[in-house]
């Protein structure tokens, strides 16, 4: 992989392992919207950026300092995922769905954004939760101009601690919105700290997690993974049910997967969406 910067863009030469459609509409992020083929805008730690793929090659319109900071680990640029799938290639249809899901990457996305997406999630399809979610960014937090429109970053947990629930309704999260707040009065309040949380087990951090208010395993194992990167985890949600009925003895030992329990929940999980 070389990585040169060019024109006010950094551009990603002979990368494997990155599909653009794939990594950003797998279900584990919602802030990314296609502008057209293989061409995505999105919005990570109060920055927004253009990231698109031309002649195998990908371009992030950004500096090579912004891109050092925060897209290179952002886009998890460090992790050979070639190997990891030779380790999670352990069934027939493991295989199939890894060559599904070639091309998915994890992303490093912020923690307290992570905890209020998987919140707003839960009961809800994809489509529905990125509105959501839209619609609170643009409600409470702050703008960024990027290439002549305007963005918005997501709210900090300060912001949302000071709202009552009828703040909330012109956002639509319904039942969601008390769990929102909470959790902005927990993270604001010291009660959650992700940094504590990070340098705990997986387990003490689950249970830390599952302390919140609307806070279930679904939702905590997706901010252990998606937030906190214990890449471990193993969300189960319906699609992954339906995955693991339809193509896994009862008898399956999951541990086979570790430590890429993640990854290999990414690929079920898209697979599964996509064909069950």
């Amino acid at each position: 992989m070389i990585i040169q910067e060019c024109e006010n863009k950094i551009q990603i030469s002979g990368i494997l392992d990155f599909d653009l459609t794939k990594t950003f509409e797998c279900g584990q992020c919602f802030r990314w919207n296609a502008e057209s083929a293989d061409i995505y805008v999105g919005v990570a730690f109060g920055r927004a950026v253009r990231i698109y793929k031309e002649n195998n090659d990908i371009y992030i319109t950004c500096s090579r300092t912004e891109f050092e900071d925060i897209w290179k680990g952002y886009f998890d640029l460090a992790r050979d995922y070639a190997k990891i799938r030779k380790q999670l290639d352990v069934s027939d249809f493991m295989n199939k769905a890894i060559q599904y899901g070639d091309g998915i990457r994890l992303l490093r996305q912020e923690p307290w954004e992570a905890l209020c997406s998987f919140i707003i999630s839960q009961n809800n399809h994809i489509p529905r939760i990125k509105e959501i979610i839209r619609l609170l960014c643009t409600a409470f937090g702050d703008k960024i101009m990027f290439d002549g429109n305007t963005y918005y970053s997501f709210p900090c947990a300060k912001t949302l601690a000071r709202l009552r629930e009828d703040d909330l309704a012109p956002i639509k999260s319904g039942y969601r919105a008390k769990y929102l707040i909470a959790a902005a009065q927990a993270v604001s309040g010291g009660v959650l700290d992700f940094e504590t949380l990070s340098g705990l087990s997986q387990n003490e951090a689950r249970q830390v997690l599952l302390k919140l208010p609307g806070v279930g395993n679904k939702v905590a194992d997706c901010v252990l993974l998606f937030g906190l990167h214990m890449i471990d985890a193993f969300p189960v949600d319906v699609w992954i049910k339906r995955a693991l009925s339809k193509y896994f003895d009862p008898s399956f030992d999951f541990t086979v997967f570790s430590p890429y329990g993640g990854i290999a929940q990414q690929y079920l999980f898209y697979y599964a969406r996509n064909n069950i």
